[in-house]
């Protein structure tokens, strides 16, 4: 077109483009954007004075070329994008942005129509490539009408002249490698009767297809051959004609079945989801919130990490961006993700939990097939800050040892108790410390739970303390399906209490002394708690003082002193005998 003037649009069509929310620019790039959203097909105008040659060329663009987009950033392109070029070089990414060099400006009065049609998958990969989301690009992704863009071309023409004066010189000119063609599809009535499971009559179908713009190519007995819409990109079967014949017809007029048949597996014993509720429930009714967070996360988190190294990590081949190019290997990292966006928006005290897939990748394999990936369920407890003040009560910070025993109520509550767990220590990248429990004998890991390491967490912007746990859900249903839940009467008699302070190295733990206690006295020992530590006077160098409480109990008797200083004395000759253990 030539002689057009650019200046403001007219005021019905920055109204209307205001009201869909898209800012006016020129009467030239507004009818573009109009008509891609009265009919779905997107166009580009260029200036046709800065088009070198005179000659526009569609084209892969060569690996690493360059072009400068309307967002004026220089982008490196790939062979498997299409550029729209000139002799010099690339004017626009095809079907996803313009550049800036060729673009339509107060100045121009040449302009130059393009309407295409591209392969949805090219622009797709193109888009995700650049991370560039157009609308342009929304409406090639997913189908646009292939028959349209001539119509959409002369509309374009008219309204550029309606409104920017001009005259159209020469006439359209069309180029199609390759027509793409009305997708031809058999119908069988009977067919679709049977599958929409009513008789709405042969008649009644043809109507609402010929109501839908369906040509009939061939009229059968019992059916017919059709060639649906160009615009219906999705139609590919008989079964899609049949969404389409329902659609018009109403499935509201369809009328229930008397008898269905159908097959029902048989839900797993125990079922994995009542479980997961069941520990959803628990967590919630002692103040947690559930959180829910992408299992895409930053490559960058595990950069330098051992436990987590960046090569186990299962990367996306096309990611939305640098922060979603991995999929997570462990549930704490968006924990804390969470942690700083409350603590920055004044909410410095949590309790949260999250049930999640992680991922990893296995560096030996060759990441092509689903035998190099492993993916399982987990849960994640975080507790950070110090909760409000209260006029009867002093609240008490967050501690390691208040998240320890979340966990082991919650293990307590499927029949596992974390002293007959193998215990290592938390590893040193992710925790200051905590300890990891295994099951014995499998080494299977069941949960992680310990103090974040304080560098880790300033580097999710989160300054205080924080305490995270992360529960294995395939080897925690391993446990659950063990348990076996046994009723027996209340005892009758009485409990007894007796406490031990104790004299032992820093190297004995209290998980040691626990499963020591119950070898020594299984049958009437109930109980036994540590409720004090003691370092600093009179206490030797390497040494550590732990007081003991057992609770013991007979079911058939009420136990004479006799009896209870006769377990204490066998469980003191056990600690001495085992832990070097001095009386105090």
């Amino acid at each position: 077109m030539k002689g057009v003037k650019v200046g403001p649009s007219p005021e019905w069509l920055r109204k209307k483009l205001l009201a869909i929310g898209l800012r006016p620019i020129d009467n030239v790039v507004d009818v573009s954007n109009f008509i891609l959203w009265e009919l779905g097909q997107p166009l580009h105008t260029f200036d046709a004075d800065k088009i070198a040659g005179g000659k526009v060329i569609v084209r892969r663009a060569a690996e690493g070329e360059k072009i400068v987009t309307l967002d004026e950033m220089e982008r490196k392109l790939s062979a498997e994008d299409i550029v729209i070029a000139d002799e010099n070089g690339p004017m626009c990414i095809a079907g996803v942005f313009g550049g800036i060099d060729s673009g339509v400006t107060e100045s121009t009065t040449n302009v130059f129509i393009e309407s295409a049609y591209f392969d949805p998958g090219s622009i797709r990969k193109t888009s995700k490539r650049h991370t560039l989301q157009t609308d342009a690009s929304f409406r090639f992704e997913r189908g646009c009408d292939p028959a349209i863009g001539e119509y959409a071309c002369k509309r374009a023409a008219l309204l550029i002249k309606e409104l920017a004066g001009g005259e159209i010189v020469g006439s359209m000119q069309e180029f199609y490698p390759e027509k793409i063609g009305k997708k031809v599809i058999e119908l069988d009535y009977d067919r679709i009767e049977n599958f929409i499971g009513k008789k709405i009559g042969h008649d009644t179908i043809e109507k609402i297809l010929t109501y839908l713009a369906y040509e009939f190519l061939e009229k059968r007995p019992g059916g017919s051959v059709v060639a649906a819409p160009s615009y219906m990109v999705d139609i590919e079967r008989e079964c899609d004609v049949v969404e389409e014949i329902l659609r018009v017809y109403g499935y509201n007029n369809i009328d229930l079945p008397r008898h269905m048949k159908m097959s029902v597996n048989a839900t797993p014993s125990p079922e994995p989801e009542a479980i997961r509720n069941g520990i959803s429930n628990f967590l919630a009714a002692n103040g947690f919130v559930e959180m829910m967070n992408n299992s895409l996360t930053k490559a960058a988190y595990y950069k330098g990490l051992t436990t987590y190294p960046e090569e186990r990590c299962a990367t996306i081949v096309n990611p939305l961006s640098s922060d979603l190019n991995v999929m997570r290997q462990t549930l704490i990292f968006n924990g804390l993700e969470v942690m700083a966006y409350n603590i920055n928006r004044q909410i410095s005290s949590m309790k949260l939990f999250e049930y999640g897939s992680v991922y990893s990748r296995d560096p030996q394999g060759d990441g092509k097939t689903l035998a190099s990936y492993e993916e399982h369920q987990a849960f994640s407890m975080f507790i950070t800050g110090t909760p409000e003040k209260s006029w009867n009560a002093q609240p008490g910070k967050s501690s390691f040892f208040e998240l320890k025993g979340y966990v082991d109520l919650l293990l307590k509550r499927f029949g596992a108790d974390i002293y007959q767990m193998e215990a290592t220590p938390a590893p040193s990248d992710i925790f200051s410390e905590g300890v990891c429990y295994s099951l014995p004998g499998s080494h299977q890991p069941l949960a992680v739970v310990g103090t974040v390491l304080p560098s880790l967490a300033r580097k999710f912007d989160v300054k205080q303390p924080a305490f995270a746990a992360e529960i294995n859900w395939n080897t925690l249903f391993k446990l659950v399906k063990r348990d076996k839940v046994a009723f027996k009467e209340l005892p009758k008699f009485p409990e007894v209490r007796r406490d031990l302070a104790l004299l032992l190295d820093e190297s004995v733990c209290f998980a040691d002394l626990y499963r020591s206690s119950f070898k020594a006295a299984k049958k009437l020992l109930k109980s036994v708690t540590l409720f004090d530590v003691y370092r600093g006077d009179k206490i030797p160098a390497g040494k550590k003082q732990y007081a003991l409480g057992f609770v013991l109990q007979d079911l058939e008797k009420t136990l004479t002193d006799s009896d209870v200083e006769r377990i204490m004395d066998r469980l003191l000759s056990t600690f001495t005998g085992e832990y070097g253990a001095t009386l105090r």
